[in-house]
């Protein structure tokens, strides 16, 4: 019997048989740590598509590295293979069909690595760090698409040494999301680029941001029959945007709400206010999750506009989280994310990658909030 997916037993790893010491709060969920965690701060993580058997786990980092896991029905994760860049390793994405491995790098090159024969190749190239990259699937077109901090978006074959396309941007890719007809990136100076995908990428619309502060991650939902409708927006100052790309009632279907800041959102005593760093949008039930610096996570329904869940407080940020395919797992990543400088970073302290059991926990609510 799968461990995932199951409430019976998933989360008991990392407890020791005399108790916890009070003194660690790495793991306060008590959730299944990934063996062999990079040596430096993780920036992205991705579970393999539903093409593929099994569950496998991509891990890129500040160590210059991209890892691989296979994560065990049981919990157990065993690594499988590594490739490295020159530079910090930021984003990662997988093919669709789970044989190839992209990896985007501040050395300004993206990688395709094969899982298969355990090679990886340069197959892009930028002026400046490639923050994003995505596997574009249409039905007349495979394609990759990087954003950088060069100011283009640029699309690759992945046999060709030079872009397909590469279209200027106002700003610098900050982040970026794909769901096929869809493309949004978020730039710097809080720039907001929605692109179509059909036949050949263009730009669809520029949307001025829903947000005041600096945009830090951005991640697109589907309505009911699966189409892409709208993206949910992250920004440095505690908040997330929900947009839709054509709303009936634009006034009243697209809000913002608070999160990731200390003693609860509703106060009038001042509070600590933390970035969000990522958000994820669950595969089946369409809920999210969205991971901060103040080390905690916490599960929401966009459509009954309620929170469902908020983590115990790590003893460090929380910077990356996925999904698996069918959302019966919930990885993140938990370490030093740099957003209170130098003086805070303690190079003793380690790198964590959990597994949590999400089939439970993101069922969607019926209640406004």
């Amino acid at each position: 019997m799968s461990l995932f997916g199951t409430s019976s037993g998933f989360g008991t790893a990392g407890t020791s048989v005399f108790g916890n010491a009070t003194t660690d709060n790495h793991n306060p969920m008590k959730d299944v740590e990934v063996t062999s965690p990079p040596d430096d701060s993780i920036s992205c993580l991705a579970f393999s598509p539903p093409t593929m058997p099994g569950n496998f786990l991509i891990g890129g980092s500040w160590a210059n590295d991209v890892r691989c896991w296979e994560v065990q029905d049981s919990g157990q994760t065993v690594p499988k293979a590594q490739q490295t860049h020159t530079g910090p390793v930021l984003d990662v994405c997988w093919s669709d069909d789970g044989s190839k491995v992209f990896t985007a790098s501040c050395d300004k090159t993206a990688k395709m690595w094969d899982l298969n024969s355990n090679q990886a190749m340069q197959i892009a190239q930028h002026d400046g760090p490639i923050r994003t990259v995505h596997w574009i699937k249409a039905p007349n077109y495979n394609c990759i698409m990087t954003g950088s901090w060069d100011k283009t978006l640029k699309f690759w074959d992945t046999r060709s040494p030079k872009p397909v396309m590469s279209l200027q941007m106002p700003e610098r890719a900050y982040s970026a999301d794909v769901v096929y007809p869809m493309a949004v990136v978020a730039t710097a100076d809080r720039g907001l680029i929605i692109y179509q995908l059909e036949n050949q990428p263009s730009e669809f619309r520029r949307i001025e941001s829903p947000l005041k502060h600096q945009h830090r991650c951005v991640a697109i939902f589907k309505d009911k029959q699966s189409k892409p409708t709208g993206f949910a927006l992250g920004s440095i100052e505690g908040r997330v945007a929900i947009h839709y790309i054509n709303p009936p009632n634009p006034a009243k279907d697209n809000f913002t709400f608070k999160c990731h800041r200390s003693n609860g959102t509703n106060t009038a005593s001042p509070q600590d206010i933390y970035a969000v760093n990522a958000i994820s949008f669950h595969p089946v039930h369409g809920t999210l999750a969205t991971v901060g610096s103040d080390g905690r996570f916490s599960f929401w329904d966009k459509d009954a506009r309620t929170k469902l869940k908020t983590s115990e407080q790590l003893d460090q940020p929380i910077t990356a989280c996925s999904f698996n395919s069918n959302g019966n797992i919930f990885a993140y990543a938990s370490s030093y994310d740099w957003s209170k400088g130098h003086e805070y970073y303690n190079p003793q302290k380690k790198n964590y990658i959990f597994l949590r059991s999400a089939a439970e926990e993101l069922k969607p609510r019926n209640k406004k909030w």
